[in-house]
């Protein structure tokens, strides 16, 4: 019975040492100095708690959005009495008309500490009173600086405290298939931010303006966004929302935005002389499609044709002449139509510029000197 006892403790002492060596083995150790407890606490943190998920632009969106506000505008819109036709009524009361208010609504981005905000000349367009509201609630009228509708942007200007920002991008190092967030208030519904990529750059002969360079995009864009902002995975500005592709008025992928860089320029422009000055040779140009070239025996099917010159205009004061293919403006080549205009527009007014052209399979040069581009019929 005794040897039976021992048998039973011996064996019951060696199950309690396993035990513990077993369970001193899996305990993780504790880092060198840290007490046992606070070691076992942290363990249940998870690291990097606040940081966002992968793939979230979270951090991008929220340094943005502060920065992009509602624009909203009323213009009074003279309608005819529905008596003014009325022989009996024009007797006694004459022509009455009334006015009505017209309301729309769009987007905008702050890029200035002192008030200045971008937004599209469709935007404002015509009206009589300008308001911006703040994503932080706040309200105020708005000042229109100055419009160039040759790009579709505006400059808007409010007197406020303390206002966010948005920082401007490089659209220089933005390349296809890179992720972008438009932002804005599509529908009035509120501040939106939708997620697409780059689907193409230097997009023009859309017809939507007159100088066009536009970023595509299959973000999402949708009425009330016009005038908000395009941005990178970092939250700088890109580009200026401001026209879709569609047939029925909703998105469908295919949206354009003007780049930051020309919309910068235009900022500049307005908040030093109130309108954009371009430089203007008085000249129509063509295209120079390839069934052209071979009916006209050229070699090359880059260049613009002068398809006419004003009268007494700086190019005509030169010497050009329709059916003249300009090649190069200061040195710098011309590659379509679009170019043309683009480089023609960066001159400086009063200033000297070189052209070189293509008349009769001879290349030669005119000197001129630039006039002024004469402001659009709005």
């Amino acid at each position: 019975m005794r040897k039976l006892w021992l048998l039973f403790a011996q064996t019951v002492t060696i199950a309690l040492a396993l035990y513990f060596v077993y369970t001193a083995v899996q305990r993780p150790a504790p880092p060198a100095g840290a007490p046992a407890a606070v070691a076992a606490s942290r363990s249940n943190v998870p690291a990097d708690a606040g940081s966002p998920s992968p793939g979230s632009y979270r951090n991008a969106a929220s340094r943005a959005m502060p920065a992009v506000v509602n624009i909203l505008t009323s213009k009074a819109v003279r309608k005819r009495h529905p008596l003014s036709r009325d022989p009996f009524f024009k007797r006694f009361f004459g022509d009455r008309d009334e006015e009505d208010d017209q309301n729309s609504l769009g987007s905008g981005v702050i890029v200035s500490p002192q008030g200045y905000i971008l937004t599209n000349y469709h935007v404002v367009e015509g009206a009589d009173e300008i308001q911006v509201v703040l994503p932080d609630g706040r309200k105020g009228a708005g000042k229109l600086v100055g419009s160039d509708p040759e790009t579709d942007l505006a400059v808007v200007r409010i007197e406020m405290d303390k206002l966010p920002v948005v920082a401007m991008g490089q659209v220089e190092q933005a390349k296809v298939g890179d992720v972008v967030l438009a932002i804005g208030n599509p529908f009035g519904v509120g501040q939106t931010v939708t997620m697409g990529i780059i689907s193409a750059l230097g997009r023009n002969n859309l017809h939507i303006n007159h100088f066009e360079n536009f970023i595509q995009t299959d973000a999402a864009i949708n009425f009330g966004n016009s005038g908000g902002a395009l941005i990178d995975t970092q939250g700088n500005l890109l580009g200026i929302n401001s026209a879709i592709y569609s047939q029925t008025g909703g998105s469908v992928g295919i949206g354009f935005a003007i780049p930051v860089s020309t919309a910068r320029s235009v900022l500049e422009a307005i908040i030093k002389d109130g309108h954009v000055v371009r430089g203007w040779i008085g000249v129509e140009s063509q295209e120079i499609t390839p069934e052209m070239a071979h009916s006209f025996g050229l070699d090359r099917d880059t260049g613009a044709i002068i398809a006419g010159v004003v009268r007494n205009g700086p190019a005509d004061k030169a010497g050009m002449k329709p059916g003249d293919i300009l090649l190069s403006v200061d040195g710098k080549p011309v590659k379509d139509t679009n170019e043309m205009l683009n480089l023609i527009a960066q001159l400086s007014p009063g200033g000297e510029s070189t052209l070189r052209i293509l008349r009769k399979s001879r290349e030669s040069e005119l000197h001129l000197t630039v006039g002024k581009r004469p402001p659009v019929k709005k």
